[in-house]
């Protein structure tokens, strides 16, 4: 069930929605700046095609880097770090729709500004833009970014959103980078494994090339519209009240 909460025009320029959407450029510039600073570090020292060990490296420093960057702002803008993230919190009405709006435009940016930045600090090499493997069909790789997105914005709701969450709730960091780890790990040689429009968006404009990018925003945005939609439908119910008491697991 869709909860759009449009908002108020002055959120545009409240405080904490401003401050929570420069939290959320930081994360993308850290984001972009790392992963794809990754693929070329590991390019740099393994000249050729990238082999299994090349894979893990990249895998681990995204999965380490989303899980550090959700942690350090979770308590201002929520630790999204991704555009798709903040779509499907959106449609469940964790956020409004201006939010979702002024965070966008920061995840865009950020992810721009680490992309240059890299480019920059880089001398002569190539920022590496997210590609669709060798003999994969489009939306063979479209799926494939459903499917992982989906199970990022699903476990975000899990462990993040969910006021059921309890304890779990400290780990939501490490899930979430966790699950984009994995999804590196198994859809990388496939789709790309993106997950994330800004992180692919970033590269793709200082590279200044945009083959199959929509796959990279298709594949996401409906993953994580299908995430909120059946985890805000099926699963999310609202915390108990303060003064609820747990039933009392002794017998007398």
């Amino acid at each position: 069930m869709v909860k759009v909460a449009v908002g108020q025009a002055d959120e545009f320029s409240a405080p904490d929605a401003l401050k929570g959407a420069l939290a959320e450029f930081i994360s993308l510039f850290l984001f972009v700046f790392i992963g794809a600073g990754s693929v070329l570090s590991y390019q740099k020292v393994h000249i050729g095609v990238t082999d299994a060990s090349g894979l893990i490296v990249v895998a681990l420093a995204h999965g380490f880097a989303l899980a550090v960057l959700v942690a350090a702002t979770a308590n201002i803008s929520g630790g999204h770090v991704n555009p798709a993230v903040s779509l499907g919190l959106a449609l469940a009405g964790q956020i409004t729709i201006i939010r979702l709006v002024l965070y966008w435009i920061a995840q865009i940016l950020g992810a721009i500004a680490g992309a240059w930045v890299l480019q920059l600090v880089s001398t002569g090499e190539v920022v590496p833009i997210h590609t669709v493997g060798v003999g994969e069909s489009l939306w063979g790789a479209v799926l494939i970014e459903i499917v992982l997105t989906f199970t990022l914005v699903f476990v975000v709701f899990a462990t993040a959103a969910d006021p059921k969450k309890g304890p779990i709730g400290t780990i939501a960091p490490l899930a979430i980078g966790f699950t984009v780890l994995a999804g590196v790990l198994v859809a990388a040689p496939f789709s790309g494994a993106s997950l994330n429009p800004a992180r692919s968006f970033g590269p793709a404009v200082v590279a200044w090339n945009w083959t199959n990018q929509w796959v990279y925003w298709v594949g996401p945005f409906i993953g994580a519209a299908i995430a909120a939609l059946i985890y805000d439908g099926l699963f999310l119910s609202p915390a108990p009240p303060a003064t609820h008491t747990p039933v009392s697991s002794e017998y007398n």
